[in-house]
């Protein structure tokens, strides 16, 4: 067989799911408001699919909102009204900050604790570096 042939051969077998948008998705917000309160129903997916602490999402929110917010259940609750697009900027924020490897651009990091100070590591490259606090 020739380089092409094998080429567009080992493209077939391929997973589309892999090659099309990549094995990390931020689920959009789901945000409902209520009078002056903004709730994201489906607050805990998005840490879950972050791998955060949903407090530490929530205190970075609602800083970065100037709002105060409060988590109940799997939904969160934030004094204002914001939209989903003002709130998926800033979960997005928060992924860049926080998730996303400086090093390598992977999502594939931790928070960890040494001698006392918190640091993000991540497990794909190996890269450490401290986390801002929020």
């Amino acid at each position: 067989m020739d380089y092409e042939k094998l080429l567009e051969r080992a493209e077939e077998k391929i997973s589309k799911e892999l090659t099309t948008e990549g094995r990390f998705k931020i689920p959009d917000a789901s945000v409902l408001v209520q009078g002056n309160n903004t709730i994201v129903t489906n607050f805990s997916e998005i840490a879950s699919a972050l791998e955060r602490d949903p407090r530490h999402l929530l205190k970075f929110l609602s800083k970065q909102l100037a709002a105060p917010g409060s988590l109940e259940g799997g939904r969160a609750s934030f004094l204002g009204k914001f939209s989903e697009g003002q709130l998926d900027s800033k979960i997005k924020l928060y992924a860049g900050e926080y998730v996303f490897c400086p090093v390598c651009g992977k999502p594939d990091t931790k928070f960890i604790e040494e001698k006392g100070v918190s640091k993000m590591k991540c497990e794909a490259c190996g890269s450490k570096r401290f986390i801002k606090k929020i």
